[in-house]
C-alpha cells in the first residue's frame, strides 16, 4: 500500500516537472483567483462590520428655530422620551454646541475667537433602541418629534447608511462574478496542463490499460497531480491575501476617516483559512477529472 502511495506521489511529480510553466501558470491562476474571492469577501464583511458598527451610533439631531426656556427644556425632555423608540434624549444648548465646536476644531479652535455664543441653534438629540434604527421607524419618530419641537432642520445617517450597504452589496456582486470568472479560468488552466500531460503519455497510458492496469490506477497521479497544484495555488492565495490585507486593507479602512478608533478590522477564521486552501485542492482536482473524462474511460 505504502508502495503505491510513493508511487502514485512521484509519478504526480514527475508530471508536474514535465510542463513547469504550466504547471506554475496553473498555481498562479488558482493562487490569484481564490485570493482575489477571499479579498472580496474580507473587503464586504469589514465593511459591512463598519456600517453595523456606525448604525449602533445613529441618532437624530433636532435643530430648534426658537430657544427654549430652562423650564420648558425638562417638560420637552419628557415629552421626546415618551416617543416610541426613543433611548436617551440630550438637550445641547446654543453654548455647548459652540464648545463642542472648538474641541472638534482642535489647534483651529482660535478662529472663533469673538464669535457669539449664540452662533449655533440649539439642538435635541435622540438617541433609539437598535429595533428602531431603520429608514421606516426614524420616519415614524421624525413625525412625532415635529408635533413636539419648533424644528428648523433635522440630520441623521440612516439614508447614507443605507447608500453604503448598498455599495457593499455591488462590491460584494462584482467581487462573485470577478471571482467566478478567475475560478473558471484556474479550472481551464489546470484542466489544459493535465490534457497536455495526457497527451504526452497517450502511448504509455495504453501499454498500462493493455497489460492490466486498471484505469483507476491509471487516474489517480494526474488527480494528484491537480490536487497537488490547488493545494499549493491555496497556500500561496493564502499568503497574496495576508500580504494585502496587513499592507493595503488594513491600512485603507483604518485611514477611512469615519472609521473608528476601537474598530477592529476582520480576518479570516482559522476554519476559513482551512476551506480557502481546500478550495484549491477540489478546484485542482476538478480541472484534473474534467481532462481525465475526455481521454480515459471510467
Amino acid at each position: 500500500m505504502l508502495d503505491k502511495i510513493r508511487y502514485f506521489i512521484l509519478r504526480a511529480l514527475r508530471n508536474m516537472r514535465q510542463w513547469p510553466f504550466l504547471c506554475t501558470a496553473s498555481i498562479l491562476t488558482m493562487a490569484i483567483a481564490l485570493a482575489t474571492v477571499a479579498t472580496f469577501f474580507l473587503v464586504v464583511v469589514n465593511i459591512e462590520q463598519l456600517a453595523l458598527r456606525w448604525t449602533q451610533e445613529i441618532q437624530v439631531i433636532a435643530y430648534l428655530n426658537k430657544v427654549p426656556s430652562q423650564n420648558n427644556v425638562a417638560k420637552l425632555k419628557d415629552q421626546l422620551s415618551r416617543i416610541s423608540g426613543v433611548e436617551t434624549v440630550i438637550y445641547v444648548s446654543q453654548k455647548e454646541a459652540l464648545e463642542r465646536f472648538k474641541k472638534r476644531l482642535g489647534e483651529d479652535a482660535s478662529l472663533l475667537e469673538g464669535v457669539k455664543r449664540d452662533l449655533l441653534p440649539a439642538s435635541f438629540e435622540l438617541g433609539l433602541f437598535s429595533e428602531y434604527r431603520n429608514q421606516q421607524q426614524i420616519a415614524t419618530v421624525i413625525e412625532h418629534l415635529e408635533n413636539i419641537l419648533d424644528v428648523d432642520d433635522l440630520r441623521y445617517g440612516q439614508k447614507w447608511l443605507e447608500r453604503f450597504n448598498d455599495f457593499a452589496k455591488i462590491l460584494r456582486f462584482i467581487g462573485i462574478v470577478l471571482g467566478g470568472f478567475l475560478l473558471f479560468a484556474a479550472l481551464f488552466i489546470v484542466s489544459n496542463t493535465i490534457k497536455l500531460t495526457l497527451y504526452a503519455r497517450r502511448d504509455e497510458l495504453e501499454i498500462m490499460a493493455l497489460v492490466g492496469a486498471t484505469m483507476r490506477f491509471i487516474k489517480i497521479p494526474f488527480m494528484l497531480e491537480g490536487a497537488i497544484q490547488g493545494l499549493l495555488g491555496g497556500l500561496l492565495s493564502l499568503l497574496f491575501l495576508t500580504i494585502f490585507f496587513v499592507f493595503v486593507i488594513s491600512r485603507s479602512l483604518t485611514s477611512f476617516w469615519l472609521t473608528p478608533n476601537s474598530f477592529d478590522l476582520l480576518f479570516l477564521t482559522m476554519n476559513q483559512q482551512i476551506t480557502l486552501v481546500l478550495s484549491g485542492v477540489v478546484l485542482g482536482v476538478l480541472g484534473s477529472l474534467s481532462s481525465l473524462r475526455r481521454f480515459v474511460r471510467f
